[in-house]
């Protein structure tokens, strides 16, 4: 699938999911990305961190690949370019925020010096092959979230990427309404826009009203005060540091990613005032009302500082009277793991508030209202939803549509759409699918080692040792290991029974087919595992010929 005279739109990652957003518009020929970011991991993929987007269909065409256009630095967003950047080999573009951002990861993985990253100022044009580039600052929960102009010589494209309306930012500067109208009277053929709030019927809200909540929050408490959000949330940074002015507490910082947004922020002119902060050691010695931590985890990770406080494996500590406050939305997926560190901090009679019960967070995503306010400035031609699941992006559709805006087009990753010339179609499919990063090797999110993983966990192991002689007789009994086998009071004689059949298989074998012989030995001691348990384990089989 090489565009010709045709624009178009395929998503790798990003529609039918939420988070590892990546997009690719191609025209002429050639072919440009905007965004390359993960997901973490789920249960669904023990012992995985990392989820990353497959992207085999621009890697068979990196010829034609020209660049990677980064609208801003959430890990969603940019996440994945230490690991797949270097293999692509194409520039970076990215405002210096971000730039910022990619660079410290590109330099921690090692491959800085060999992946071109091109800093791009706020609204300052650039050409990539046939598309002419501009970013457009839009108001989101990390400084330097943009919106990507796109001019093609068969319209403009407006990618929101992450994108709200907030007329008070506590951080950077945001596009005008009236920008945005201008924009829109010049023509925009499609808006490719952010559905991830779609079914909030409410603006999401500004940032600078969360201080006062936060404020009254705090104050009320008389114990340590925790308060954990997304690190890279640096406008929740800048209130939190004037929340901790507000009420006299010391602030303590504890979280790699925490640390880095600071020292990035800084370094490009944002977080100037922030408060000087305190080391753990002083942290826990100070009266436990003048002090506040900002601490990663609030998603449950259990690498974060979070999860180490609540398990008493961090150097910070929280007691009976202490409280957690959770200023951020729970992303869907997380609640299991939410609810763990919930549940040991409830048991340690430390208090938690969420924006449930009190005004402490509000979302970097539009609602309805401002999806409506965007389509009136950009009113395109075509609407097509993406950074959601499949509700979010059939309902924001929907509501398009309602709007007045003509075709929306309802993609899923790996649907190629040609958005000109003609009406909005599908046109091809591309493969779409996941890679896991485990340890320090990248693999297929469904392949041999993921399947055999899961089977592991879910049915348990069993080992078979026969050494045998060269007549075919056994050399010693069977040596039967089980490990995740249901069998607690019975597991010392499921062995033995186990052993015993396949001794009974070796003693009645008859000829010198070691293949055949493994099967009836792999058979034999499953069927002891299925009637003692139930289950039936992964087996593993070794003939040893003496």
């Amino acid at each position: 699938m090489t565009p010709g005279k045709e624009l178009l739109f395929l998503a790798l990652g990003g529609s039918g999911e939420i988070g590892m957003n990546v997009n690719l518009y191609g025209c002429h020929g050639k072919w440009i990305m905007v965004d390359c970011g993960v997901i973490f991991g789920t249960p669904d993929y023990p012992g995985i961190d990392l989820i990353l987007p497959d992207l085999q269909f621009i890697e068979e065409r990196l010829d034609d690949l020209l660049g990677i256009v980064l609208t801003h630095g959430h890990e969603d967003h940019i996440g994945a370019l230490p690991y797949l950047a270097g293999e692509l080999g194409v520039p970076l573009y990215a405002t210096p925020f971000t730039a910022g951002l990619i660079h410290g990861k590109l330099d921690e993985e090692g491959i800085a010096d060999r992946v071109e990253l091109n800093v791009v100022r706020e609204e300052e044009p650039f050409q990539i092959g046939p598309f002419g580039i501009r970013y457009l600052p839009l108001a989101h929960s990390i400084p330097e979230g943009n919106a990507v102009l796109i001019d093609t010589p068969y319209g403009r494209v407006f990618h929101t990427g992450d994108w709200k309306i907030d007329d008070t930012p506590v951080m950077g500067g945001a596009s005008t309404a009236a920008e945005l109208t201008a924009v829109g009277d010049e023509g925009v053929l499609a808006l490719v826009c952010d559905s991830t709030n779609v079914f909030n019927p409410e603006a999401s809200g500004s940032e600078s009203a969360v201080r006062e909540g936060l404020d009254e929050v705090v104050a009320g408490i008389k114990g340590r005060v925790l308060v954990t959000t997304f690190a890279s949330n640096a406008a929740r940074l800048q209130t939190l540091g004037e929340v901790a002015k507000d009420t006299g507490r010391a602030m303590c910082v504890a979280g790699r990613s925490l640390d880095r947004i600071l020292r990035v922020a800084k370094a490009t002119g944002y977080l100037r005032d922030f408060p000087e902060t305190v080391d753990f050691e002083t942290a826990m010695k100070l009266p436990r009302d003048k002090v506040m931590i900002i601490a990663t985890g609030g998603q449950g990770e259990p690498r974060a500082a979070l999860a180490r406080i609540a398990d008493e494996t961090h150097q910070l500590k929280l007691e009976s009277g202490d409280t957690v406050v959770f200023s951020s939305k729970q992303i869907p997926g997380n609640e299991m793991a939410i609810g763990r560190i919930m549940n040991i901090l409830a048991g340690k009679g430390v208090e938690m508030i969420t924006d449930r019960q009190a005004f402490v967070h509000v979302s970097g995503h539009p609602g309805r209202p401002e999806l409506a306010a965007m389509y009136d400035w950009i009113r395109p031609d075509i609407l097509v939803p993406v950074h959601g699941e499949m509700r979010h992006i059939a309902e924001q559709a929907r509501f398009g549509r309602a709007h007045g805006i003509p075709n929306a087009v309802v993609q899923n990753n790996g649907e190629i759409i040609r958005l000109a010339p003609g009406k909005p179609k599908k046109v091809g499919n591309a493969p779409a699918g996941r890679l896991v990063l485990d340890g320090d090797v990248i693999l297929p999110a469904d392949g041999t080692t993921m399947n055999e993983r899961r089977k592991l966990g879910l049915y348990g192991q069993m080992s078979v040792a026969v050494a045998i002689k060269a007549n075919g007789k056994l050399a010693g009994q069977p040596e039967v290991t089980i490990q995740g086998v249901p069998a607690e009071e019975d597991r010392a004689t499921l062995i033995a029974d186990a052993s015993a059949a396949v001794a009974k298989v070796v003693g009645e074998a008859r000829g010198g087919d070691r293949d055949k012989l493994r099967e009836q030995i792999r058979l034999a001691a499953r069927r002891v595992a299925v009637r003692y348990t139930g289950k039936k384990p992964v087996m593993d089989v070794m003939l040893i010929e003496v």
